[in-house]
């Protein structure tokens, strides 16, 4: 049984084959004609062809099809256009979405008498769906491998430019936007182009969820549940939209943004090698903002992009003059210059109710605060001047006292351009880590004058200490040279050949023999006396204490010490007045210091610090042969023995 026009026609040429039948044939091609009008392409339909029930157009490179389907348990019938190739039916058009056909056996499609598309409910023929009434005398409805569903006419070039389209769907959408379907206003017809959401997954008919763009102002997009603005794409600036910073051309995918007098719309491309690289960007009954990729090795769709994300991406999160940031906790804060409008609520994070100045404006004695990586403010009622400077638009926004804030309307890697400026309250403002753009801010000078005046000080402060600093430092270095040049006054420079480069006043006495002076050589019983300062003589005898002097002479004082390693030491401090002066002590220690012998005391080192001269030797605990020679008792015992010598001596005498 012959059930579409194609088969017809196959049918027809075979038997207009056979020679016999001929005349047959004839016959009966026309009798089966009658019935099934003949299309002149499988992607075309044109009068008076018509579209039944279990036929579809395929456009002319198999990516998309259209046709009358039924989703998943619902009753009724749609025309709609899905991809041809996915085996999950995917659908990216639906005609009669509101008005769905109850019976699909005698459902037709077909050009009407006033050169429109139309589609008929066949239990009674009345039209459920029609396209707009057109002039054309040869209608031909054309199904493109872009998705688009047009009606064109026939006399004209079938490969002819967009505009000589009668009607198209891309005109209007439903819940999908296609690559180079243009989303937003002809502002010469007053045609409004926008997606809507389905009423459910198996419901095709319009729903709640809308993505819109106003062109009013500095144009952006909005995604609304029913009347209410639940996300915000931010205007367009010259390169993304303000509040999708991650929104770069990549994968193939590039965007486009048209504003003049005629139309502002956007649209997005796809400019990939593989022919299976399909995008779309949905809105889903759930209230989310999708745009899907097709991974053919996977057979599915991958979710590329989604808004909103994030809390900030709420419309108005943190109400008005407030700046929401998803990376700080809380994620509301006021500008520099304003506070909560209700502290009670906001302290609850709840900052709808956002911020209020805390100074009011003066106008020209204002100024403005910069902003770095922001989503530009709602923008409906912005001024818009592409041709103006950044700093004439500074200057414009603030000679106007209505003016809160300003930006380039366009950004680029070499700088700015254009002029945008906000009056009124700033709302649903977002502060990203990158991305975004700079934005300023009117604020009372007072605000702005406080915190460089701060800075000043902080500033002030630090360079001030700085300088005591390096005063000090140069006083401790002035010093620190005085005092080497006061101990070098008694350097002792070793004659001969080989030169020795150690000091007496800094790293002791070299003490070598006369011979060893002239031929240069050092010998095993070189000796090396070490230099002992001041303050560690003078710590290790407590200061020269009583409690530690051992003995006293014409030459000074004595004194027990205890150097910091633990050893105990016995200190020779020279009188200021003994009169002896540097040269004679350097003498006197190489001559002590050429006597060590095990019998002696040893002569550990010395100490030289201004006019203070001392000699520090090894201690004796059980005293010198002085105090065994001069003690008291040797001395009775002597007078005893003397006047014994004298009493026998007068015997003798006697």
């Amino acid at each position: 049984m012959l059930s579409s026009p194609t088969e017809a026609a196959s049918f027809c040429e075979t038997m207009r084959a056979s020679t016999k039948h001929q005349f047959c044939s004839s016959i009966l091609c026309l009798t089966l004609l009658t019935f099934f009008p003949l299309a002149t392409s499988k992607d075309t339909l044109s009068s008076p062809q018509s579209l039944q029930n279990n036929q579809t157009l395929v456009s002319a490179g198999g990516v998309f099809e259209l046709g009358l389907f039924k989703p998943g348990a619902t009753s009724g019938w749609y025309l709609g256009i899905w991809y041809k190739n996915i085996q999950e039916k995917t659908v990216v058009w639906v005609a009669n979405r509101d008005y769905p056909i109850s019976n699909s056996s005698s459902a037709t499609l077909k050009l009407g008498d006033h050169g429109n598309l139309v589609l008929l409910d066949g239990e009674n023929g009345n039209i459920t769906w029609s396209s707009n009434e057109t002039q054309a005398t040869s209608p031909i409805v054309q199904l493109l491998d872009s998705g688009n569903l047009v009606l064109r006419d026939g006399n004209l070039n079938r490969n002819g430019p967009t505009d000589q389209f009668l009607w198209q769907s891309f005109d209007y959408p439903t819940d999908t936007l296609l690559p180079d379907m243009k989303l937003g206003w002809n502002l010469s017809s007053n045609l409004d182009r926008y997606i809507t959401s389905w009423k459910s997954t198996e419901d095709p008919s319009t729903g709640d969820i809308s993505f819109k763009l106003d062109y009013r102002g500095f144009p952006e997009i909005f995604l609304r549940n029913k009347q209410s603005i639940t996300y915000r794409s931010g205007p367009w600036n010259g390169e993304r939209f303000s509040g999708v910073p991650e929104m770069t051309p990549s994968d193939g995918i590039q965007f486009n943004f048209v504003a003049n007098s005629e139309e502002v719309y956007y649209s997005f491309s796809v400019r990939s090698n593989s022919e299976s690289f399909y995008s779309r960007l949905i809105v889903n009954p759930n209230g989310e903002l999708q745009r899907l990729t097709w991974i053919e090795s996977r057979n599915m769709w991958n979710k590329f992009w989604y808004a909103p994300k994030d809390q900030c991406d709420d419309y108005s999160e943190c109400g008005p003059y407030g700046i929401c940031d998803s990376n700080a906790s809380p994620v509301c804060k006021c500008l520099k210059g304003f506070e909560p409008k209700n502290l009670q609520t906001w302290d609850l994070r709840d900052g709808s109710d956002g911020c209020v100045r805390k100074t009011d404006l003066e106008c020209s004695k204002d100024k403005f605060l910069a902003l770095g990586n922001m989503k530009l403010a709602e923008s409906g009622g912005a001024f818009v001047d592409m041709n103006m400077s950044l700093e004439a638009c500074k200057k414009k926004c603030l000679e106007s006292c209505n003016c809160t804030a300003y930006s380039d309307a366009r950004i680029s890697a070499g700088g700015g351009s254009g002029c945008v400026m906000w009056t009124g309250d700033l709302l649903d403002m977002r502060q990203y880590a990158e991305g975004g753009q700079h934005f300023y801010v009117r604020l009372a000078a007072s605000e702005l004058d406080g915190d460089g005046k701060t800075k000043r000080l902080i500033m002030i402060v630090g360079i001030v200490v700085g300088i005591g600093i390096l005063l000090a430092g140069l006083a401790i270095c002035f010093v620190w040279k005085r005092k080497l040049a006061i101990m070098n006054r008694g350097r002792i420079e070793q004659k001969g050949p080989n030169e020795r480069s150690q000091d007496f006043l800094l790293n002791g006495v070299v003490i070598t023999s006369k011979k060893e002076s002239y031929s240069g050589e050092r010998g095993n019983d070189e000796l090396e006396l070490p230099l002992i300062d001041f303050s560690t003589v003078a710590v290790a005898t407590d200061n020269f204490s009583d409690e530690n002097q051992l003995g006293q002479g014409g030459f000074g004082c004595v004194y027990k010490g205890t150097l910091v390693e633990g050893e105990v030491v016995a200190i020779k401090r020279l009188s200021k007045n003994s009169g002896q002066g540097t040269e004679e002590f350097k003498n006197e220690v190489k001559l002590i210091a050429r006597l060590q012998h095990r019998n002696l005391v040893r002569l550990l080192g010395c100490c030289v610090d201004m006019d203070e001269k001392m000699l520090i030797y090894e201690y004796m605990e059980n005293k010198s042969l002085d105090s065994v020679l001069f003690s008291e008792c040797l001395a009775q015992l002597l007078l005893s023995l003397i006047t014994k010598l004298e009493m026998e001596l007068k015997k003798v005498d006697d």
